[in-house]
């Protein structure tokens, strides 16, 4: 972990989308915060030791999808499929699919593995599964103030995690879609050919020392989060079953963007950008990583 001295910051942004709006003077305390995203080996020791089941792995309850019939009623998360040719982008369902037997340790579905992937941050855990790891840990998740400072890395007022040039001396910054969004996709350092989770590492720091703080997943926070606009951008904004009545969830602030994270479509790889999640949803491209309020033992 790395220790963030407590200070004053201009939290959000006015020059991109509604819900980053108004600019306003926020303070934090100081604090430690996770280096880089819980990865797949350490969600991996804490499966081990407790016995975990993640959200993705229980069968969803009758009482949680009011008109869900059975065969809608199981166990699953959401997976990334890119197009075959430009679509249109009002729609989320053309790339996203409710993929049955999809979990931590099956990213995309029945047959993927976690092979090659230790590093990886881990993906597909609901809100409630951050939250165990991080009890478990002896840890906590991030306020969005507390994750927004110290993505900011010190950095008042910047663009991005690194300054405000996109790609400075032409070297890309952090694991995000380059290319046509959904269906064009240019890989990077570190990338497959197809979209998906770097090593965490693979990217330079922040100022403060921190990975992947915009890029490679979207992270939980612990806020709650109060919508100023429709929803948008490339996070599905229903249940991770798509057949989830929203009320019946909370929505929490979500940070960072994604590898999925697109100049022409998203543009959320930048500290004040957020969005909203329902609490249980489990993504290909959603992780969290954890902070402290005391000093942990070194």
């Amino acid at each position: 972990m790395v220790r963030i001295s407590g200070g004053s910051f201009a939290m959000g942004s006015e020059d991109f989308f509604p819900e980053e709006r108004p600019v306003r003077e926020v303070r934090v305390d100081s604090f430690w915060i996770d280096q880089h995203p819980v990865t797949n080996t350490a969600f991996a020791r804490f499966v081990r030791q407790t016995g975990y089941v993640t959200v993705a792995e229980r069968t969803p309850a009758a009482e949680d999808y009011p008109g869900a019939g059975p065969r809608d009623l199981v166990p699953g998360a959401l997976v990334f499929r890119p197009t075959e040719r430009p679509v249109p982008l009002d729609d989320w369902r053309r790339w996203w699919r409710y993929v049955p037997g999809a979990c931590w340790w099956h990213p995309r579905g029945p047959g993927s593995t976690l092979d090659g992937l230790d590093r990886h941050p881990v993906t597909q855990v609901a809100y409630e599964d951050a939250a165990a790891y991080a009890t478990w840990a002896g840890k906590q998740l991030p306020t969005e103030a507390e994750w927004e400072y110290a993505a900011r890395g010190g950095l008042a007022g910047a663009t991005y995690v690194w300054g405000d040039e996109f790609e400075p001396t032409g070297r890309r910054m952090a694991n995000i879609w380059v290319g046509a969004f959904p269906w064009q996709f240019h890989p990077g350092r570190g990338q497959a050919r197809r979209p998906g989770t770097t090593a965490v590492g693979t990217y330079a720091p922040n100022g403060y020392g921190l990975h992947d703080m915009t890029g490679n997943v979207w992270e939980w926070t612990v806020d709650h989060f109060h919508p100023e606009h429709p929803p948008t951008c490339c996070a599905p904004q229903m249940s991770a079953s798509e057949i989830a009545a929203p009320q019946r969830f909370s929505r929490h602030v979500v940070k960072g963007g994604s590898f999925l994270c697109a100049a022409d479509y998203c543009l959320r790889y930048r500290p004040a950008a957020r969005q909203g999640q329902t609490e249980d949803t489990a993504t290909c491209h959603l992780g969290f990583r954890c902070v402290m309020h005391d000093a942990p033992e070194m």
